[in-house]
């Protein structure tokens, strides 16, 4: 049977509490990321979209080191957005400062109508380096 470890970053926001649900699983050497959201330490919505992709980005980044892994170890990466036509250069700047250069993670996109608040939030499964195991 394979296990399965919870991972929340060392300042692990509210919402996690208010929803009963773990930031990440490492199972074997994968760690498979929950939805990150551009939230507050209290669970409240970064009011400025732009803001709130970057503090996805941030409670993702925190979410990986808990676990030992940096965007570097990404392979798979889901992002949903509340409206992508209007949102996506904004959210490719913040994406290109984080992934300047090949290789890139695997990337797919989904539109959606409601993320309880939140107009971005990002999930991911990593290979949990060999010395993190």
């Amino acid at each position: 049977m394979i296990t399965r470890e919870p991972v929340f970053p060392a300042n692990r926001h509210a919402l996690y509490e208010q929803h009963g649900y773990s930031a990440a699983i490492r199972s074997g050497d994968l760690l498979f990321v929950s939805g990150q959201v551009g939230s507050r330490a209290d669970g409240t919505p970064e009011p400025d979209f732009a803001a709130q992709v970057e503090r996805a980005f941030e409670n993702l980044a925190a979410t990986l080191a808990a676990a030992g892994c940096t965007f570097d170890d990404l392979i798979d990466v889901t992002t949903f957005h509340t409206d992508p036509e209007n949102q996506f250069e904004t959210i490719m700047l913040v994406k290109q400062s984080i992934f300047p250069q090949p290789p890139y993670p695997n990337w797919t996109a989904v539109g959606v109508t409601w993320l309880a608040g939140f107009d971005f939030e990002i999930k991911v499964v990593a290979r949990i380096p060999a010395q993190q195991k």
